[in-house]
C-alpha cells in the first residue's frame, strides 16, 4: 500500500463530491489541506487533457516533490482523483476501474441525487478496501 494517498472525486460542475485520505502514513495536521490543495491545482491540467485523449486513465497528470496525481475521468466527465507516492500503474488503473463501478452502482440508487456528496459508509467501507487492495 502507498505510504501517502488521497483519494477525490470531482462532479463535471468541478464540486468534490468524495474525499478519502486511505495512506497509511502518520497524519499530519495540515497534510489534507497539502493534499487537497495539490489535487485541486492539477484540475485544469485535468480539463484540458480530457478533451485531447479518448483514454480515460491519464496515468501521471502532475507532481509535487515525491506525489504524484493520477487521474481516472468517466464518460460523464466525472473525474477520480488520486494523489499518490507509489509507482503502481496497474495497480491504481485497477482500483480506479473498481470504484468506477462503485460509483456506477451509487449513481444507479434512486435515491442518490447526481452531483451530490457521495455520504454512504458502505461506498466509503468499499474504496478503503479497494485502496488497501491495489495501492
Amino acid at each position: 500500500m502507498a505510504t501517502t494517498a488521497c483519494f477525490i472525486i470531482v462532479s463535471r460542475n468541478d464540486i468534490p463530491i468524495y474525499e478519502a485520505e486511505v495512506g497509511s502514513t502518520v497524519k499530519r495536521e495540515d497534510a489534507a489541506h497539502l493534499h487537497q490543495f495539490i489535487l485541486h491545482a492539477a484540475q485544469d491540467i485535468v480539463q484540458d487533457l480530457a478533451w485531447t485523449t479518448s483514454a480515460m486513465f491519464l496515468k501521471a497528470i502532475d507532481r509535487f516533490n515525491d506525489l504524484v496525481v493520477s487521474v481516472y475521468v468517466t464518460a460523464g466527465h466525472t473525474r477520480f482523483m488520486l494523489l499518490h507516492d507509489s509507482r503502481n500503474d496497474d495497480g491504481i488503473k485497477s482500483f480506479f476501474q473498481e470504484v468506477h463501478e462503485l460509483y456506477i452502482k451509487t449513481l444507479l440508487n434512486p435515491l442518490y441525487l447526481p452531483g451530490s456528496r457521495i455520504t454512504s459508509s458502505h461506498f466509503d467501507t468499499k474504496v478503503r478496501a479497494l485502496a488497501r487492495k491495489y495501492l
